[in-house]
């Protein structure tokens, strides 16, 4: 069976998206929260009506969707809480948060990519979209946006890894910086791994969802400390769930740099020196 393979330099940075968005920014003044009755309306038709049905159907039909361990969110029942998971469908992550945290909505933080695509901005904010703002001035909108969102009760789903690598099997390195709203928000943390099973005759993996959790910060620690001790244990358990995959028809390899890109590097450096 005919496998992919993907090279990479740069495991925080590299992006296997496809497609070809042209991005266009998130405005300082981005409207998150919307009052409006009738956008409500539209968004509880939108989002309840047709949304989680068709969810429910491509996750189980697709992947055999199987979630595990959701009991783990009775802990928050009632409050607004952060998930973090493993970024590695394209469809499936923008489809499976609304499953795991159900009856909570989930808002997922994207990037401005997804806001970009003509006609359909207003339906992906429907659907629980926070894009990323695009300059510093935005982040005060953002965060305020993440606040309601909390307070409200409803799931933050953030993808610490950032960039998408479709059907990757391990748990890429990640920043601690996300790990700062629980603390400013002080709601509890949880996780989702996304673990891909191979199937005898289907080429989709069978996909098992573990939640895990709550992971909360430490009194006797400063913010800086707590955000390494959310980010350390995030990782460690997704990294433990992972280990269960078994699908290897995408493999992801670390490209070596070229002797020729050694050479100019060197160079470079003699120059500078």
């Amino acid at each position: 069976m005919k496998k992919t393979v993907h090279y990479y330099t740069d495991e925080l940075n590299d992006d296997f998206a496809p497609g070809n968005i042209k991005t266009k920014e998130t405005p300082p003044d981005f409207k998150y929260v919307h009052t409006n009755p009738i956008w409500k309306i539209l968004e509880f038709i939108v989002y309840r009506i047709f949304v989680i049905p068709i969810a429910w159907v491509f996750c189980k039909v697709r992947y055999g969707v199987r979630i595990r361990n959701k009991k783990v969110l009775k802990s928050a029942k009632g409050k607004g809480i952060f998930v973090y998971g493993n970024h590695v469908m394209m469809v499936g992550d923008a489809f499976h948060p609304n499953l795991v945290v159900q009856p909570r909505k989930a808002y997922v933080v994207v990037h401005p990519d997804t806001t970009s695509i003509p006609f359909i901005k207003n339906l992906v904010m429907m659907l629980g979209a926070l894009p990323l703002p695009s300059c510093k001035t935005g982040y005060r909108n953002f965060t305020a946006a993440i606040k309601t969102r909390i307070e409200q009760g409803r799931a933050v789903v953030i993808y610490p890894e950032a960039h998408l690598w479709p059907m990757y099997t391990g748990i890429r390195n990640f920043k601690s910086d996300s790990f700062l709203y629980p603390l400013m928000y002080g709601a509890p943390v949880f996780c989702t791994t996304t673990v891909l099973k191979k199937r005898r005759v289907r080429k989709q993996p069978k996909v098992i969802i573990y939640v895990d959790g709550p992971f909360l910060p430490d009194p006797a620690l400063s913010t800086a400390e707590n955000k390494q001790k959310l980010r350390d244990e995030v990782h460690a358990v997704m990294c433990e769930r992972a280990r269960e995959s078994d699908y290897d028809r995408v493999k992801y390899i670390k490209a070596e740099p070229s002797p020729a890109a050694e050479e100019d590097t060197d160079e470079k450096v003699s120059e500078i020196a």
